[in-house]
């Protein structure tokens, strides 16, 4: 009499430095929680697969990635709730595909959820459409308070432009900065080319505002910014006197922002 074999599963917990206080969320209680999954199921475990302080966001955690490599010696893998595995939709789906293409299933032990059976199939595309709506809304909502911000004269940076920084979401001058933009400026303005602007910047140790070497988008970004003439420019919104200008406008670069470009 053929007996069937045993399934085995990798074990994967992962908990960030926000869950650590959570309660139920710590690595040794989902650990024990899902050996005693496994042992009621009478599942194999074949491996236990810890991330410790990664987010559910970040699909580069190292533990994560050896799993998928490993999928050789297991069937499913089993976490205690789906966000555990990942927080954004297009990452579980994407894993979800690479599981279907292994001929792997995927089991969350609290969530009812396992994709060996048809129902659990389905629930697993029915939450990962739900998760993918909820990301679609959040990041309407973001883009209509970030255009909302734009019209009102608002920073949408995410970090300060050379030649400025950024205080309660408003770009002041940064004086040091700034002496090297008009100078860049008037470089240009002599018929200077932007790979010569570069290379004399670096030439003199002039650093970028993250440290590194200048390159020639970098200075064209400069020369043609409507940001450094005192307006924002997002999208299609570029809003004049919202901060100190730099330099001046000229004709060309009037031009060029009235297109948007």
């Amino acid at each position: 009499m053929q007996t069937t074999p045993r399934k085995s599963v990798a074990l994967y917990t992962r908990v960030s430095t926000e869950d650590q206080a959570r309660q139920g969320y710590s690595l040794a209680a989902q650990r024990k929680r899902l050996r005693s999954f496994c042992s009621a199921q009478g599942w194999f475990v074949v491996d236990e697969y810890v991330d410790d302080g990664y987010t559910g966001r970040d699909i580069r955690r190292p533990q994560y990635r050896r799993m998928m490599e490993e999928q050789d010696r297991w069937d499913s893998i089993l976490v205690l709730k789906m966000d555990r595995i990942h927080r954004n939709s297009r990452n579980f789906m994407s894993m979800m595909d690479d599981l279907r293409r292994w001929e792997k299933d995927f089991v969350s032990a609290t969530e009812s959820l396992d994709t060996s059976t048809a129902t659990g199939r389905f629930v697993a595309d029915m939450l990962q459409r739900i998760a993918q709506l909820e990301s679609e809304q959040t990041g309407e909502r973001v883009y209509m308070g970030m255009k909302e911000k734009a019209q009102e004269g608002g920073f949408n940076g995410m970090s300060a432009p050379f030649g400025y920084e950024v205080r309660r979401g408003r770009l002041v001058l940064n004086r040091r900065e700034a002496a090297t933009v008009r100078r860049i400026c008037e470089w240009r303005r002599q018929g200077r080319t932007l790979a010569w602007i570069a290379a004399q910047l670096n030439t003199q140790g002039v650093p970028t505002k993250k440290g590194k070497a200048w390159t020639k988008r970098q200075v064209f970004r400069i020369v043609h910014n409507p940001l450094y003439r005192g307006a924002l420019h997002w999208e299609d919104i570029v809003t004049p006197g919202t901060h100190a200008a730099i330099v001046a406008w000229t004709p060309r670069t009037r031009r060029r922002a009235a297109r948007g470009s």
